[in-house]
């Protein structure tokens, strides 16, 4: 009997180790917390969004980085194959707004004991508080781990399923990159990913707490004006910028380029009107009230607390009477509402990251086995690797496809 030793019990090691022992291996799953799935515990504001219901074409359209390293991994534990796995051994699902899966119960921790009880039932051996130093390679082969006492502990295959940096408080602190080093790995350089945005305008600290919906947002380099993302959803204000899944999806591709060279973030208010449309309806709302202040001729089309705040940005007297305001101030409201802008100037860091960008580089991974160019028996699954995708349950499908193929080629 094969005997696999896994590095991390969150998503990707778990599902490793429920496939692996399936297959028929010894399995040894180490974890350096008090319990496993901590991450994951987490997750979707401890709901666990773990994956989502679309079609196969709209999965790697919403991977953002290798989407294609993913074909094997995809294709040969899906989305849908998730869903079953899950739903087979005892924790119902329900699909949401944009596809996203949840537990039926609203808890992470149902999604948790299903996968402990999956591994309970295949005898796999959990050792937590148990954290490991490097990995143990002999002639080129990997043979085991050595933990952090220097307790040696022999193997055949190793799955390095370590995490990335975000969320450092459930145990993310990047070790796994310096495992991986070891044996001659390159790692891409990481940044936080799905995180806040940090803007230089002061409005959104005025507006803390306060979400918008149905909102239209594109991020541009402003050095070469190119537009980087574009995107609708909710979001969020807050004390230092802007948040919310539509900001979070809009920071995956905030990089190096944009830190160096600048960028705006454009919020379009009113994306399901043109900007005329949105002008006649700011006519029929002053219809009527021509005497009145331009400050309360308005107030059907934002939030009571971001009424204010347009009226201000707009450069329109607020006290000014409605039929007094001129065809350009009203074209130039108009264009606020279509254009707001701010500057972006970085992103929150890693404790308040969803995902970690960057990690250990594919092309060092055979990616329809997971395993390791560079060193026999050594194989890589969930956010260590140089993959992610954008919320609604994608980085999630992401550990348990490269989970589930790491755990399979492991044990064969």
């Amino acid at each position: 009997m094969k005997k696999v030793i896994i590095v991390g019990a969150g998503a990707a090691g778990m599902m490793a180790a429920c496939r692996a022992a399936e297959c028929g291996a010894e399995v040894l799953l180490l974890e350096k917390n008090e319990k496993t799935g901590k991450k994951l515990f987490i997750t979707g504001k401890g709901r666990c969004n773990l994956t989502n219901a679309c079609d196969t074409e709209e999965l790697f359209a919403n991977i953002v980085h290798n989407r294609k390293f993913l074909y094997s991994a995809f294709y040969g534990f899906s989305n849908f194959m998730t869903m079953e796995f899950f739903e087979k051994n005892g924790c119902p699902l329900k699909t949401e707004r944009g596809n996203r899966v949840f537990p039926l119960s609203d808890h992470s921790s149902d999604i948790i004991r299903t996968l402990e009880r999956h591994l309970k039932a295949h005898h796999v051996t959990i050792r937590l508080h148990t954290k490991v130093r490097e990995i143990s390679v002999r002639d080129g082969r990997v043979d085991g781990v050595i933990l952090e006492q220097g307790e040696r502990i022999e193997g055949d295959a190793v799955i390095l399923a370590a995490g990335g940096l975000s969320y450092p408080s459930t145990g993310s602190t990047g070790e796994g990159y310096v495992m991986a080093k070891q044996w001659g790995h390159s790692i891409v350089e990481t940044a936080p990913s799905l995180v806040p945005l940090v803007v230089r305008e002061p409005e959104p600290r005025e507006l803390q707490g306060l979400a918008l919906k149905n909102v239209k947002a594109s991020l541009r380099n402003e050095k070469n004006g190119k537009t980087i993302y574009e995107g609708f959803g909710e979001m969020l204000f807050t004390h230092y910028g802007v948040s919310g899944p539509l900001i979070l999806s809009a920071s995956s591709y905030y990089g190096e380029a944009e830190k160096r060279d600048g960028c705006i973030l454009k919020l379009d208010l009113k994306p399901a009107l043109t900007p005329d449309q949105l002008d006649r309806r700011i006519l029929r709302d002053f219809a009527g009230r021509e005497n009145k202040q331009f400050q309360n001729a308005t107030g059907g089309l934002f939030p009571a607390r971001l009424l204010p705040i347009m009226i201000r940005l707009s450069g329109i007297d607020p006290e000014k009477p409605v039929h007094e305001i001129t065809k350009e101030e009203r074209k130039g409201f108009v264009s606020l509402m279509k254009n707001w802008q701010m500057h972006v100037t970085g992103t929150r860091d890693y404790g308040e990251a969803v995902i970690t960008r960057g990690g250990l580089h594919v092309k060092e991974v055979n990616p329809s086995t997971m395993e390791s160019t560079k060193c026999a028996g050594l194989y890589f699954a969930g956010e260590i690797l140089d993959l992610d995708g954008l919320t609604g349950g994608f980085n999630l499908q992401i550990a348990w496809s490269t989970g589930y193929l790491a755990g399979e080629h492991a044990a064969l």
